[in-house]
């Protein structure tokens, strides 16, 4: 099996006043740890909706915290370009940064542009349509009895790492045409996609992944995603449907584990919810929503490189310039949504971003699907569930494009297996 294609990393060349903007203003880590939204709102009201930011004290980005700004830039890919061969500032980013696996180039969707764009994005966006809810719902409730048969008779669990960060990946996975086992060794492999073990983790995934497009070209009659892409029109080449493949895992596990984990705290925590927490249905709906304008699980997103000279929120943008989509801040943007907890049922938030490179429709709904009933079946299976620790003792797990609960420590009546 071929090696996975290692991320490329040109500079494209400076603007002549160099790389990074006057004023740029270096990211307040610790406040967008812990007070994020109060981050967002205030720099807004002194900075205005596009921010030069200096990411780790010398790497500058254009923060886009305005939702209309946000808006233009998502629905303009010429103009506000995926390719990240474009940037002209890679020489200022260290080796071991933590974003490289999202922003060095890789020949994916996720880079692609314009017509090859369009032909993997109608592929993959067709695979996905064509999952039968139904037996996606199924196969959801068949692993969430799964789990929670792990840790029902204990009477304690934490529904973080015993729970929600073990669900996406193995209803995604087996949507592809993989088997249990083959799910469970694709979710250790992505456990070790960060640090030292990153290129033996990609290989291993890659290597799965070339026998599962083996056994479909094999056996074409499968109904899986796997084999959509495979017999789609577009006439993808096995790199790119592995490619695609392997990059929809990366962007199905973390944020919608972090869903799911995000949801629950806040039902476990809100007293709004707990009325209903055993048996109302809405509130999970709710919940999920509320989470997804408040504490959405990719918080900003890295990126768009500009294609030409333009100029966005009263700054002015230079070809090669990097933009990163705040995301949660365009969701506390005070011109869009002045009352700050007047989401309700508007579903207009930008936690899927927006556009041609948003998540794709299908992805969303299949995302929520998993989500909903994740929670629905805990609640119906451990009807008393309560925190084991008090609320302000929980912490979250906060990178710079994923905020999720660390852990979520609770206790319930020890019950039989399902």
């Amino acid at each position: 099996p071929g090696a996975p294609p290692e991320p490329v990393f040109p500079s494209a060349p400076a603007p002549p006043d160099g790389v990074v903007p006057p004023g740029s203003v270096p990211l307040d880590y610790q406040r967008f740890r812990d007070e994020p939204m109060e981050l967002y709102r205030e720099l807004l009201r002194d900075h205005g909706p596009v921010v030069p930011i200096l990411l780790d004290g010398k790497i500058p980005v254009w923060t886009v915290l305005g939702y209309r700004e946000v808006v233009r830039v998502t629905t303009d890919p010429n103009l506000y370009a995926r390719d990240s061969r474009r940037w002209h500032a890679w020489h200022l980013v260290p080796p071991d940064w933590e974003l490289t696996t999202f922003v060095g180039y890789r020949p994916t969707m996720l880079f692609s542009e314009g017509a090859d764009h369009q032909r993997r994005s109608e592929a993959i966006c067709d695979g996905l349509a064509a999952v039968d809810q139904f037996e996606l719902r199924a196969g959801c409730e068949r692993v969430a009895d799964q789990l929670i048969d792990t840790f029902a008779g204990s009477g304690r669990a934490d529904l973080v790492a015993e729970y929600a960060s073990q669900i996406p990946l193995r209803v995604v996975t087996r949507l592809y045409g993989l088997d249990d086992t083959e799910s469970a060794a694709i979710q250790d492999d992505s456990l070790h996609l960060t640090g030292n073990d990153a290129p033996v983790a990609l290989q291993k995934m890659q290597t799965r992944m070339e026998a599962l497009i083996k056994r479909v070209r094999e056996n074409p009659d499968q109904v899986n995603v796997a084999a959509h892409l495979v017999s789609h029109p577009a006439g993808l080449t096995d790199d790119e449907i592995i490619n695609d493949l392997l990059g929809s895992i990366y962007a199905v596990q973390q944020p919608t584990s972090d869903l799911i984990g995000n949801a629950l705290r806040l039902m476990l925590t809100d007293e709004r919810f707990a009325i209903t927490l055993s048996g109302g249905r809405r509130s999970v709906g709710q919940a999920l929503n509320e989470v997804l304008w408040e504490n959405t699980p990719v918080p900003f997103w890295i990126g768009r490189w500009a294609a030409d000279d333009t100029m966005l929120g009263g700054r002015r943008i230079r070809k090669g310039d990097c933009l990163m989509l705040g995301l949660a801040a365009a969701n506390a943007d005070p011109d869009v949504r002045p009352d700050f907890h007047g989401a309700g049922g508007n579903q207009a938030h930008m936690a899927f971003s927006h556009g041609k490179h948003g998540c794709p429709p299908a992805a969303r709904e299949i995302a929520e699907v998993i989500a909903t009933a994740a929670i629905e079946v805990l609640l119906d299976r451990l009807p008393d569930v309560t925190l084991s620790v008090p609320a302000d003792e929980l912490e979250w797990r906060v990178t710079l494009m994923m905020r999720g609960t660390a852990a979520l420590p609770v206790e319930f009546t020890p019950t039989h297996l399902h």
